[in-house]
């Protein structure tokens, strides 16, 4: 008789029904061929007694198993397993080496290794540090709660708890419209947005609808690193122009332009990605201009227009846009908190209708209640109150933690402060591996990004941003504390 005692391992604490354990693992155990086709089963009460369960269960778990076709019951001769299995080559029990029905620990056929894109890591952010993004203990949890709960209370939203319009609930798009409009200069309606789940998703699926392999796209050296991905993705040729104090080198497009076909241009314009530099005006109107002439797009990707700290933020190019060249990406990632994965698309209507067409092979729709709640935020003025109430406290921890890193570090780190944004570009000096101080202060539960996503060339750059937004003033101290302590006694 098989050691159905050991074949079979029973939780009393797992909310699965006892009957069916029983039944799963004898599944199980067929399936793996340790238990073959016509082999005969002990009866609900001998199992009952081996298992020390009732017998009733037993009667449940058999009758589940031939319901499922797994056995067969012939009166007067016993249960048995069903003779249509395959046959299997049955493998020995090993209760040391083999977890008993565990799931595959990989696949059994091979898995096509993207090694072009980094692998997921740990975002680390239960761990203090120089986080790229906003502080999510200033959202406005309790105004947020309050609208997604009043939305879902009312008997007339129950019908955006089906499918909705895939470019995303008219009412918010028409909030964000008006919004947008008043904010940067635009002159949209709700017909040229589309909500998405991030500008991650916007620009993917810009790139996707637009763009085909071997076409080239210009953009910064350095840039934003999932940008650069998603366009070689898709088979794009990348072409890097140098980015200074004023932004991309706009001359050098040019250049470029006259020389061969461009089909796109990407530009994080209010500050560039990694270095935080603003786009000078004259730039943009000539950037505009070789855009109308050379026939290329332009993707402006404005993930933190909401942050500007010394004067009022220079205009998107889209605010000028009289020819349909500009394709706006914005976020309410950040302004909010990451988790709220909200971002937009702004466009004509012609190429929304196709960026909506291949969205939904993808992502049906978004999140209607939530869409919902955060137009009701931005009506009741929740979301400007909480805009200002966030800069102000991310200008002032900005200004704190330059002032700490040009006391203790100004002959190791080298950075200018920048006008907005949620973070420094700050280059290191070479006698510092950058990599190896990060290990260092990993270990100490302090963390900083070591750079290398930044670098797009053969040389190192040594450099990284460093997010002042993250922490409030008194862990920002203890975290420049940690970091001269590590630089002036280890390098």
């Amino acid at each position: 008789m098989l050691p159905w005692r050991t074949i079979i391992a029973l939780q009393k604490d797992c909310d699965t029904p006892v009957y069916l354990q029983i039944a799963n693992s004898i599944i199980q155990e067929m399936k793996k061929g340790r238990i073959g086709p016509g082999i005969k089963l002990p009866g609900t009460r001998q199992m009952s007694e081996i298992l020390e369960v009732h017998r009733k269960t037993l009667v449940r778990a058999y009758e589940e198993l031939d319901a499922q076709g797994w056995i067969e019951m012939r009166p007067s001769k016993g249960t048995f397993t069903s003779k249509t299995l395959p046959e299997i080559n049955p493998r020995r029990f090993n209760n040391k080496t083999e977890k008993r029905n565990s799931f595959p620990a990989e696949t059994g056929y091979a898995v096509k290794i993207n090694n072009n894109i980094r692998k997921p890591v740990l975002p680390y952010r239960n761990i203090t540090g120089f986080h790229d993004g906003p502080d999510v203990r200033l959202m406005p949890v309790n105004e947020l709660s309050r609208s997604y709960r009043s939305i879902l209370s009312r008997t007339v939203n129950l019908k955006y708890m089906s499918y909705v319009e895939t470019a995303g609930v008219q009412k918010f798009r028409e909030v964000l419209s008006e919004y947008l409009n008043t904010s940067r200069g635009l002159q949209t309606s709700f017909e040229n947005i589309m909500i998405t789940r991030g500008s991650q998703l916007g620009l993917f699926l810009i790139t996707s609808v637009l763009f085909s392999k071997g076409e080239n796209i210009i953009v910064g050296n350095t840039n934003y690193y999932y940008a650069d991905h998603l366009f070689q993705h898709a088979g794009m040729r990348l072409i890097r122009v140098p980015v200074d104090e004023w932004g991309i080198d706009v001359e050098a497009i040019e250049k470029i332009c006259r020389r061969k076909k461009i089909r796109a241009v990407y530009i994080t314009s209010h500050h560039h990605y990694p270095t935080t530099v603003t786009l000078i005006a004259s730039r943009r109107i000539k950037l505009l201009e070789l855009s109308e002439k050379f026939g290329f797009i332009i993707i402006e990707d404005d993930y933190d227009y909401d942050f500007h700290y010394l004067s009022s933020p220079i205009l998107p190019l889209i605010s000028a846009d009289q020819k349909g060249m500009i394709i706006y990406i914005g976020t309410l990632s950040k302004t909010i908190a990451p988790a709220i994965r909200t971002g937009y698309i702004v466009g004509p209507p012609n190429l929304l209708l196709e960026l909506a067409r291949f969205r939904q092979l993808i992502d049906t729709q978004g999140d209607p209640i939530m869409e919902l709640a955060l137009a009701e935020m931005f009506t009741d003025g929740e979301i400007r109150r909480h805009m200002k109430k966030a800069l102000n406290e991310y200008h002032r921890r900005r200004d704190f933690l330059c002032n700490l890193l040009m006391q203790q570090l100004s002959d190791h780190i080298e950075f200018k402060i920048p006008d907005g944004g949620l973070a420094i570009w700050a280059k290191f000096d070479k006698s510092i591996s950058l990599p190896a101080l990060t290990e260092n202060l990993k270990a100490q539960e302090l963390i900083l990004s070591n750079g290398l996503i930044h670098n797009t060339g053969p040389v190192s750059l040594n450099s990284t941003r460093m997010g002042f937004a993250w922490m409030n003033e008194k862990e920002t101290d203890i975290a420049v504390g940690k970091l001269t302590k590590t630089i002036k006694t280890k390098f």
